[in-house]
């Protein structure tokens, strides 16, 4: 299986959507939508990254440098292709364009579920709490 990561580009909106949608992971269109995404392609602080397999977008990461720390807001493999290291993928990828951009702090937003795979990867849970404040009602 041949895996390419490469920065995001509008025509992969769709099938960005869908994988977001087969993982839980779609509540908000605001923000994680298609016209959200293009905004975030074009912001030089965000780091947008899909996984091609065979062509194919199965796998997305993206998140934000500020000149200080990085964040990392979203990951998401499709769940035909999770466990086969493309996830990895894509984290030792974004965390190669960050530190380029001279950062060697890194942090991530996480649900319980996903805690152990960023365990896997070096990263420590913080008693902190993300919250939202949205205009969407």
């Amino acid at each position: 299986m041949k895996i390419k990561i490469r920065k995001f580009n509008v025509y992969d909106s769709q099938e960005v959507v869908e994988i977001l949608r087969l993982n839980n992971q779609y509540q908000y269109p605001e923000i994680e939508g298609p016209e959200a995404m293009r905004r975030v392609a074009k912001c030089d602080a965000a780091i947008f990254l899909v996984a091609e397999v065979e062509g194919v977008v199965r796998g997305i990461i993206r998140g934000i440098y500020d000149g200080s720390r990085a964040l990392i807001h979203l990951l998401s493999v499709h769940p035909d292709y999770q466990r086969l290291g493309i996830g990895s993928m894509l984290v030792e990828a974004i965390c190669e364009e960050f530190t380029h951009r001279g950062t060697s702090s890194f942090s991530v937003t996480v649900t319980k579920k996903s805690a152990s795979f960023w365990e896997r990867h070096n990263f420590q849970c913080l008693p902190v709490f993300l919250m939202l404040k949205s205009d969407e009602k």
